[in-house]
């Protein structure tokens, strides 16, 4: 796995447990909506994977991007749809979301050489 890659995981996982043992119950609810929320309904898990992703290009949320890039890779979708999808999300965030686009070209790289 790409050190990026693993460095990301490594670290959402193990700061996700220590504020999960915190047994903070308004923050267990919003983790587990945002679980259920991308579970396949009537949208097909791809489609949310993708309003994610521009979702959180927009907000230039870098980590957010990466567990949607991630999502969005693990569910199959291509190199082509996502830079289409990070396409919308450039011209709806402007300018200022470049480098965040940068970071995910990035980071899809190293997804697409995990070995």
């Amino acid at each position: 796995m790409s050190d990026i890659v693993k460095e990301f995981n490594d670290y959402r996982s193990k700061m996700n447990d220590k504020i999960l043992s915190d047994n903070n119950k308004i923050v267990k609810r919003i983790f587990n909506l945002d679980t259920n929320a991308f579970a396949e309904g009537v949208l097909d898990k791809k489609t949310k994977e993708l309003l994610g992703l521009v979702a959180s290009t927009v907000l230039r949320c870098d980590d957010c991007v990466k567990y949607h890039l991630e999502s969005s890779y693990n569910e199959g979708l291509t190199k082509a749809e996502v830079s289409e999808a990070l396409g919308i999300a450039t011209l709806i965030g402007g300018t200022i979301v470049i480098p965040h686009l940068r970071r995910a070209h990035e980071y899809w790289e190293a997804l697409e050489n995990q070995g």
